[in-house]
């Protein structure tokens, strides 16, 4: 039996990510904690998709069983 990988749950994540990518380049290139801390402020969001992205994927393969 294969397990299958929900793929709403990971677009989801991948456009969460997808909407962090300037921040997430300004952090790799000179990273500060005032603007990691700013990151929820103005994608709140997209944060709040990537982390509930493990309980999605969960809901949606228990949902298949």
């Amino acid at each position: 039996m294969t397990r299958r990988v929900p793929l709403v749950p990971l677009l989801l994540a991948g456009l969460a990510l997808w909407d962090l990518r300037s921040e997430l380049q300004l952090l790799a290139e000179h990273f500060t904690w005032i603007s990691l801390l700013t990151i929820p402020r103005y994608h709140l969001l997209a944060v709040s998709v990537l982390l509930l992205t493990p309980t999605l994927i969960r809901q949606t393969r228990a949902q298949r069983r």
